[in-house]
Formats: C-alpha cells, sequence, structure tokens
C-alpha cells in the first residue's frame, strides 16, 4: 500500500493571507515616499530645487543646510518622557508592568517611537512572545517604524485588523503578516511567498498597536510634524543662504575700477598681460599720466553687504517659529534685549500645550500596548488590565523653587497631605525618587516608634523602681 503524503498547510499562505500581504505591501510602497522625504528634511538632506536664475553652473554643487524641522521635532520630542507605568486609582506605579517596561528597554525605545511618529505621522508597537530562550521569557514589545511596517485600522472599531513588516533575511525579501489568530514569517522566492514560521496564538486581536499623529476624522493615518508649510519655508531659507553663499564669491572682496589707465597698467615687467587676480591683489597700483597728463581715476564701489540676506532669514526663522509652535529664540532669532524668564516660559506656552495634548495621544497606545503583553505573558487579562495609564513628566519648565511653592501652599491649605504621592508629583521628584522617599519616612516612622517604646519601657521601670522604694 502506497504511503499517504500528508498536506503541509503550514508552508503555503492561503489565497485570503496571501491577497492580504499583498494589499499591505503594496500600501507600504506607495506610501514610502512620502515619508522618505520628511525624513530627509529632519536629517538636513532634502535637495533644494535650483531654479536656474541666479546660480552660475560653477556653484551649483554647492548645498546648504538649515535644521529647523529637526529642531522643532526634537523640541517636542524631548518633553515627551514616560516615567512610570500604573492602574488608575493606585497611587503607586505597578511593579508588574514596570518589569515587562524594563526588560523590553523601552525607556530609550519608547523616545524612538515618539520620534517617528513625530517626523513620519505614525510608527508602530509589536508586541510577540518572547525569545530569550527559556520558559518564563518577558513578552517581547518592539518598537517599528512605518518604513517597514504598515497596517490596515478599522476606525469605528478602534483596532489593527492586519499589519505587515519587512525585512531582510540573508539577503531575502522577508516579512511577518500579523493577523487576528496568527502570525505567519515568509520569505519571498521565485515561486512566491514560502511560510518559514507559524504562530497560531489565537488571541483574537492583532498585536500591533499603532501610534498615529495629527489624525483627522477624515484621515485617521497620521501626518508629520513635517509640514508642507515647514519644507516651504526650510527650502526658502536654504535658498537664502546659498544665495548668501554665491553673493560671497563675488562680492566679499570690494571691487574696484580705473578710468583713463593705459594698457601697460595692467601687464609686468616684461610686458605680459597680469590675470584678473595679480591685477585685484594689487595693493599699489603705479600708474602714469595719459598723453593729456592726466592721472587715471581709481575708485571702488561698495562691499558687499550680507544684512539683506541676513534680514530674510530672520524674517524666516519668525514664520518657522509660529508654523512650529517655538519660541523664536529656539531658531536662533533673538533681540537686542534679552527676554525674562517670566518672558521665556510665557513664549513656551504653546510648546507645553502641545506636548501635554502629544503625552494624551500617546497614552492609549501604550496601555493598549501593555494589555497585549500581560495577554500574552499571562493568558489572561484581569479586570484592572483596564485602566492602565502612563505617568508622564512635567513637559513644562517649571523651576524647582516655584514647584516647591506651589506644593507647599497646597499642603498649608489642607488640600493636600504633606505625604502624599500627588504633593511628590508637585514637587516634580520622580517615580523612583518617590519610592526612597516613601522608603525613608517608612524607616524614620519606625525609629521614632522604636524611641517612644523605648521612653515608654524606662518609664514604668523609673515607675516600679520607684515604687518598691517607697515600700
Amino acid at each position: 500500500m502506497a504511503a499517504v503524503i500528508p498536506e503541509l498547510p503550514l508552508l503555503a499562505l492561503s489565497d485570503d493571507e496571501t491577497n492580504v500581504l499583498n494589499a499591505l505591501r503594496a500600501e507600504l510602497m506607495a506610501r514610502r515616499y512620502p515619508l522618505e522625504l520628511r525624513d530627509a528634511y529632519y536629517n538636513g538632506e532634502q535637495l533644494v530645487r535650483d531654479l536656474g536664475i541666479s546660480i552660475p553652473p560653477q556653484l551649483r554643487g554647492l548645498h546648504t543646510v538649515i535644521g529647523w524641522p529637526q529642531i522643532g521635532v526634537d523640541a517636542l520630542e524631548q518633553r515627551l518622557d514616560i516615567e512610570a507605568l500604573r492602574y488608575k486609582g493606585e497611587p503607586d506605579s505597578s511593579d508588574e508592568l514596570m518589569e515587562l517596561w524594563e526588560a523590553n528597554e523601552l525607556a530609550h525605545e519608547s523616545q524612538l517611537g515618539h520620534l517617528d511618529a513625530l517626523i513620519y505621522g505614525r510608527a508602530y508597537i509589536a508586541v510577540g512572545s518572547g525569545d530569550c530562550g527559556g520558559d518564563d521569557c518577558p513578552p517581547l514589545i518592539s518598537v517599528e517604524s512605518p518604513l517597514d511596517m504598515t497596517i490596515f485600522y478599522d476606525a469605528r472599531a478602534r483596532v489593527t485588523t492586519a499589519a505587515l513588516r519587512v525585512y531582510k533575511l540573508d539577503d531575502e525579501d522577508a516579512a511577518v503578516l500579523y493577523l487576528p489568530n496568527s502570525s505567519i514569517h515568509v520569505v519571498q522566492t521565485n515561486t512566491g511567498w514560502v511560510v518559514i514560521d507559524r504562530d497560531d496564538h489565537d488571541l483574537g486581536i492583532v498585536p500591533v498597536v499603532r501610534m498615529a499623529n495629527r489624525q483627522r476624522t477624515a484621515d485617521r493615518i497620521g501626518h508629520s510634524e513635517i509640514t508642507q508649510a515647514v519644507m516651504s519655508i526650510t527650502d526658502a531659507a536654504c535658498r537664502t543662504l546659498l544665495g548668501m553663499e554665491v553673493a560671497r564669491e563675488f562680492y566679499a572682496a570690494p571691487q574696484r575700477y580705473i578710468l583713463g589707465a593705459s594698457e601697460s597698467a595692467f601687464q609686468d615687467a616684461e610686458g605680459n598681460a597680469k590675470s584678473a587676480w595679480e591685477t585685484y591683489i594689487g595693493r599699489v597700483l603705479a600708474l602714469e599720466r595719459d598723453e593729456d597728463g592726466e592721472i587715471p581715476q581709481v575708485g571702488q564701489f561698495a562691499a558687499y553687504d550680507p544684512s539683506a540676506y541676513t534680514r530674510i532669514v530672520d524674517l524666516y526663522a519668525r514664520i518657522m517659529a509660529t508654523q512650529l509652535g517655538l519660541p523664536p529664540h529656539y531658531l536662533g532669532y533673538t533681540t537686542d534685549n534679552p527676554a525674562s524668564a517670566d518672558a521665556i516660559r510665557s513664549t513656551e506656552a504653546q510648546l507645553v500645550k502641545r506636548a501635554e495634548r502629544k503625552q494624551r495621544l500617546l497614552d492609549g497606545p501604550w496601555a493598549n500596548a501593555m494589555r497585549l503583553a500581560l495577554l500574552i505573558k499571562t493568558g489572561d487579562l484581569p479586570d484592572r488590565a483596564k485602566r492602565i495609564e502612563c505617568v508622564w513628566r512635567n513637559p513644562a519648565t517649571p523651576t524647582v523653587a516655584a514647584q516647591t511653592d506651589a506644593a507647599v501652599k497646597l499642603v498649608q491649605a489642607g488640600v493636600l497631605p504633606a505625604g502624599s504621592e500627588v504633593t511628590m508629583e508637585l514637587v516634580g521628584l520622580s517615580d523612583g525618587q518617590r519610592r526612597r522617599v516613601q522608603a525613608d519616612q517608612k524607616r524614620s516612622q519606625g525609629r521614632q516608634l522604636l524611641t517612644q517604646v523605648g521612653q515608654r519601657i524606662n518609664a514604668a521601670r523609673a515607675a516600679e523602681a520607684a515604687g518598691v522604694a517607697g515600700e
């Protein structure tokens, strides 16, 4: 009897899976150019279009860079720091959540995700089983770039319905297809996509969370902080700097003129014609009178003044500051009178408010990512996991004295107790510092209790001794 070869469905994608993968890959490729363009502006690698009017051919390879898009994005991202994770209603951070956070080095990785979301308009968080080689591996939480990953998103249900991440595996194109009940690793060959691993986790949800920036109700994909206006102003400022460089090449040295000079004034001792540069750098011009006895007239045109260009750059800096919501001095625009500390904080008000809105926007994705990690780790999702929240660092820049003064006044008014968690947050203490303060307070209370107990024991012994002596 001939042996029956069993079917191997794991080695091939189904027709539906293939269609989803191809659609996601086409979506990723179609949106790649706008993402790479924003990346070029952030890195200062964009090519400014030459209008072909004022730049001579010899200087068309000159490239000027102005880093305003990077300054604007970094100024906002630097105010998005997560200090701890906790469950709502509980004052202390959760050890369970912080273990997952620290195991995946998310204190650093989260900053990369925030930066990508601001530059590209979106970033993704993928959650999967740990691969440390043991049985007790924490779930793997990774931040993914939109250059390599894309998703299908159901805005009504607010869930990811499918996701795809592409990568290279031994110089071959590979991908991971995330579906509600499976995560499939495939490699592209001459005959199509070949499955190399299939994880049927049966979670019922796609383990990918998106961080979308600047969403609209009609466009949920997210948009970059490097808008068309920001790119246009950056190009204009770069062209102005390029014009200043070109003008410097032509007019940095003042132009001179000679009227009524003979041909011999432009020849050396042997009668050979001097080059233009030799004639120009000659500090002493020996000029003879002409046949009428007149002395040639020597003059100089007005020197090149770059202030016309610098004033234009200052104008662009003010416009860019408005577009990015930054204080003008962030972009190098300053006035003769330095601003006071209160004035500086006032100009940062819009930036602080934008950072607070971004924190609220990013709070949901990180909470969803931690819920996925708990679900993968334990196989169950406790009720309190629905109440996960991030503890963000204050995006404003108040002084320590101002924070302490505000906390003291609230304590004196009876609004807050002195040892409250909220009071310590207002003072500006980090989660680790608050934990150490609470530990110190407990040790201090323990020492006071021991002192009181000792005093009572000594008092009792003294009373007992006095009673015995009285007998």
